[in-house]
């Protein structure tokens, strides 16, 4: 399994990123997928998860009416659109999946939010 995160940066507050992960080593079809981040000597935080059929969708509070995820099927990709992004945003982001009992994860992408 390789999930590779791409898209961060460096950003203004109130501006937008969009992240992509690329997934591969699996049948992305039938995998449900999450975001997670990480601030910087702290824990990792759920973020957003989408079914594999791209149905349903479910938000950490913080970050509902802001961020959506999505899914390209044919892509073996998943999105995290971000918007109205606050300096409290910072953070890396990884994509993740479970398989067979297993958490992989990518090695994530930085999203800065500053002036």
């Amino acid at each position: 399994v390789q999930l590779v995160e791409s898209g961060g940066g460096l950003v203004q507050p109130g501006g937008s990123l969009r992240l992509s992960c690329a997934a591969s080593g699996f049948t992305f079809s039938t995998a449900a997928m999450s975001w997670y981040r990480q601030v910087a000597g702290k824990e990792r935080d759920w973020v957003a998860a989408i079914t594999s059929d791209g149905g349903r969708t479910n938000y950490a509070d913080s970050m509902k009416g802001r961020f959506t995820i999505s899914r390209d099927n044919a892509k073996n990709t998943v999105y995290l659109q971000m918007n109205s992004l606050k300096p409290e945003d910072t953070a890396v982001y990884y994509c993740t999946v479970e398989r067979w009992g297993i958490h992989y994860w990518g090695k994530g992408t930085l999203v800065t939010v500053s002036s």
